[in-house]
């Protein structure tokens, strides 16, 4: 059944009338529209970055930068919000009705997922990644299973590279989900992490070709800018302009939008792609030192983003939780190097994810490895 956003989106939120706020109508000349003080903010800041006033509600000098960054035709493609979690509750609160539809996740994955439908009560179906060997990879033969058996699932979570996981999502089949006859809900395809490939592997230019098809991304990682809370979506103009419509009116401050189009210009890119060169060298070498400890099993996961999954085993050699979990405190209640222990997730069984870090951190926490894993 083909994908039509009339039938896909709640039928509430697609006869929702936008809050139509002051800066939709003008935003030059002498403003008394919108309440804004015009004595200035209560602080010593740029008065170019005229913080008295309300952001851009729509990002307009934002979305035309992503739109060239990603080889994207128009601006029309994108919603920018706070994170990528903004991105995430719309997509549930748009298509999906409470306490009657739910989301497809494969675990192991990233939890806000599940965090949300929870919130916004909605159900989750769960097929799991193929865990073999560490190989977390999607079965899409699973996975169209199951949509065909719940018409209800309106909405399948795809995280590539994966989180925690650090796998990068076939391509061929992320277009086999997206080409299932028997589905007509959306595919998110959360790329998060998409930068840290060491070959481009992007799907944001896919929303072109399938009207079913959200990317979202995030200036948290790559361009290191965790700090603004900027996340986009990219998708059909229609979809977009759902989003658009839904989202609280300044969503996004004007300092989070100055850093974010100032990281867009071609000096931030370049420093980006720099940074990331980096990140790769220190990856390869920490999975190359990791793999030298005696109580190291091995390293999990393709490796396309910007940390490693490490499986430590006990003394008979075998993945072991108690022993990850008292690595983990030690090294930060008492070396002070934190670490994430992720060894509750379905094929993770005794393994920390480790941020890929400085060469310097790096070398501390090697040190302190190597007294831990003896």
């Amino acid at each position: 059944m083909p994908f039509t956003l009339s039938r896909a989106v709640r039928p509430n939120i697609l006869s929702l009338l936008p809050y139509r706020c002051a800066r939709d109508d003008y935003d030059s000349g002498i403003l008394l529209d919108a309440n804004e003080n015009s004595y200035g903010p209560a602080t010593e800041a740029n008065p170019a970055l005229q913080l008295e006033r309300y952001p851009d509600p729509h990002q307009t000098e934002l979305k035309k930068l992503l739109a060239g960054f990603r080889g994207v035709p128009s601006p029309d493609y994108f919603f920018v919000g706070v994170g990528s979690d903004e991105s995430i509750d719309l997509a549930i609160r748009v298509f999906c009705q409470p306490g009657k539809d739910k989301i497809l996740i494969c675990p192991p994955t990233y939890g806000m997922y599940s965090v949300c439908a929870n919130i916004n009560d909605v159900g989750i179906v769960k097929v799991p990644l193929d865990v073999t060997d560490g190989k977390f990879s999607i079965i899409p033969s699973e996975i169209k299973k199951a949509l065909a058996a719940d018409k209800s699932i309106k909405i399948v979570f795809l995280c590539s590279p994966g989180n925690p996981t650090g796998t990068l999502i076939a391509e061929k089949d992320i277009k086999e989900i997206l080409e299932f006859q028997e589905y007509d809900g959306v595919v998110l395809v959360d790329e998060a992490y998409i930068d840290f490939c060491k070959e481009p592997s992007s799907v944001a230019s896919w929303t072109t070709k399938y009207p079913n098809l959200i990317v979202i991304q995030t200036l948290s990682k790559s361009f290191g800018l965790a700090g603004i809370r900027v996340g986009i979506a990219i998708t059909n103009p229609d979809i977009a302009r759902v989003f658009n419509n839904t989202k609280a009116p300044y969503n996004v401050s004007t300092l989070a939008s100055k850093v974010a189009i100032e990281a867009l210009q071609p000096a931030g890119i370049a420093k980006m792609n720099s940074n990331v060169q980096q990140i790769w060298k220190q990856r390869d070498d920490l999975i190359a030192a990791l793999n030298k400890f005696p109580r190291v099993r091995g390293i999990l996961g393709a490796n396309d983003a910007n940390f490693v999954v490490v499986q430590l085993v006990n003394e008979k050699g075998e993945p072991d939780n108690e022993f990850a979990l008292s690595v983990y405190k030690r090294l930060a209640e008492t070396e002070k190097i934190v670490v994430r222990f992720r060894g509750m997730e379905l094929g993770c069984t005794g393994c920390l994810r480790i941020s890929i870090g400085t060469e310097a951190e790096h070398k501390v926490l090697l040190e302190k490895l190597a007294e831990l894993l003896q």
